[in-house]
């Protein structure tokens, strides 16, 4: 059986996990999450900072649950990192 969480554009197995550690199990509990609660959360269920790719992974299964048509560059989860975001909106701006 195909697992659901792995359609999200960055989430492998290890990911997967993390999220189902989370309580979440299908793509749709996604939406509309906070990532950096998750990522917070994800930290404390595992009594150590994680490194802040997953936090990236995060922003990006978040977008891709919440958005009808995500734009394509936007499911690359290294989009989602902090330096990328603050460009982004340094751009629009």
């Amino acid at each position: 059986m195909r697992d659901p969480l792995r359609e999200i554009p960055g989430v492998g197995p290890s990911i997967a996990r993390d999220l189902r550690l989370l309580g979440i199990e299908r793509v749709k509990q996604l939406r509309g999450r906070d990532p950096e609660r998750l990522y917070a959360r994800s930290n404390a269920l595992r009594g150590q900072t994680q490194d802040r790719c997953l936090l990236y992974v995060f922003r990006c299964a978040v977008y891709y649950a919440t958005e009808p048509r995500p734009t394509a560059r936007l499911l690359k989860w290294w989009n989602w990192s902090d330096v990328n975001l603050a460009k982004a909106r340094k751009r629009s701006a």
